[in-house]
């Protein structure tokens, strides 16, 4: 049998509805979907419980994954995740901004259509001359967003040592931030 309690601290409260984890604190709250066979996610006292009666590596190592994401969106409600980006661009001068839920980013080497990609979940979007901050508190939103927006700007069919323009991602959440 495997049981971990993941404590919450005291600005954050979680509740469990039938297989939907719920996590609010400070920043906001985090909803995740926790199933698996044979594993159990409950909310007692000031505590997350994840626990299992099966004892195989499969169902072990999905008990610990659980209590990274239960561990994620603590520090996610709490202090918040947040990725930089750069705006590069050697050739023609790229504009990016938000517009409603969408980042819009135009003449991109020189292109006259705007490229678009959504902003997903709670992520904000902050461009600032040069450089584009996300903020959230969901981690995967954030992440996805960011992702996005790199995508977005990745040049094909061109000698990428030549035509380096694009939005890269400088600086992310690193695993000891968690």
């Amino acid at each position: 049998m495997t049981r971990i309690e993941i404590e919450l601290p005291g600005d954050v409260s979680a509740e469990v509805d039938h297989l939907d984890l719920t996590v609010s604190g400070p920043n906001g709250s985090v909803t995740r979907r926790l199933w698996y066979p044979d594993v159990a996610v409950a909310v007692e006292d000031d505590a997350v419980v994840v626990e299992t009666d099966v004892d195989d590596a499969k169902t072990n190592s999905t008990v610990g994954t659980f209590e990274s994401h239960v561990e994620n969106m603590i520090h996610g409600v709490t202090e918040g995740w947040e990725y930089e980006m750069e705006v590069f661009y050697s050739h023609f001068p790229m504009q990016v901004r938000v517009e409603d839920a969408e980042v819009l980013i135009e003449n991109f080497l020189g292109e006259k259509a705007p490229r678009r990609t959504p902003v997903h979940g709670d992520t904000e979007v902050e461009v600032s001359e040069e450089q584009v901050t996300l903020r959230g508190p969901d981690i995967e939103d954030v992440g996805q967003t960011a992702a996005d927006i790199e995508q977005l700007t990745r040049v094909t069919e061109k000698d990428v040592r030549v035509f380096q323009d694009g939005v890269y991602i400088t600086a992310k959440p690193s695993r000891g931030d968690a």
